[in-house]
């Protein structure tokens, strides 16, 4: 009986150590990225043109700062797609370019797992972008997000193949052609009003029917 359980206990021993050794390696928790939204976008290096952007406009603090914030990052090929001297007339002008940065940020963390639950998703700079997927692709406003859930420090980027725009407000006033009834043909018709009724004045005073029957 002794000789057996020596046989066993060496087993027995090996095997748990081997489950010492292998928990403690799958309970523990996945690295936390220990870069934020800006320095991630200059170390992945296909999003020179944005990291510019956000410099002139002043936004640099604001994506280095705590968020947490989501981001839908334009590539360098997604602003070569817009025509030629568009980025270099952006950089000049701070206010416009800044209002466009800011369409591209989403306030707080929202990973592509709720992202697809959305129809759309309002923006920092004030007016919202519409998400659908289509084809198992995701699309934001135009622009399909070709790279999703990249983890940074403050919060999280997704990477998109076109250069998202606000819509233009719309204008204050009619348009001055089309669309509009001429004058002239608002007088005529307060002419007609007014001649019906006075002429209705005129039948009902004369009008030999009562309207109601007194005994």
């Amino acid at each position: 009986m002794f000789s057996r359980v020596k046989k066993v206990t060496p087993l027995v021993l090996v095997m748990a150590m081997l489950a010492i050794s292998v928990v403690p390696a799958l309970a523990a928790p996945p690295a936390q990225a220990t870069k934020d939204i800006v320095d991630t976008a200059i170390a992945d290096g296909r999003f020179k043109t944005l990291v510019t952007a956000v410099q002139a406009a002043g936004l640099v603090d604001t994506l280095k700062g705590p968020g947490p914030y989501t981001v839908f990052a334009p590539t360098d090929d997604a602003f070569a797609k817009l025509p030629a001297g568009t980025v270099e007339a952006l950089l000049k002008d701070t206010p416009k370019l800044k209002s466009i940065l800011l369409y591209h940020v989403v306030s707080g963390k929202v990973m592509a797992a709720d992202v697809v639950k959305l129809n759309s998703a309002n923006t920092v700079e004030g007016k919202p972008v519409t998400i659908k997927v289509d084809g198992g692709k995701v699309f934001v406003n135009d622009a399909q997000v070709v790279i999703a859930d990249v983890q940074t420090s403050n919060g999280v980027i997704h990477v998109i193949d076109t250069v998202l725009l606000p819509p233009a407000n719309a204008p204050a006033t009619l348009p001055t052609t089309g669309g509009e009834t001429p004058s002239s043909v608002w007088l005529f018709a307060g002419l007609a009003l007014g001649l019906a009724l006075v002429v209705g004045g005129v039948a009902l005073r004369f009008s030999p029917v009562r309207l109601i029957n007194r005994d």
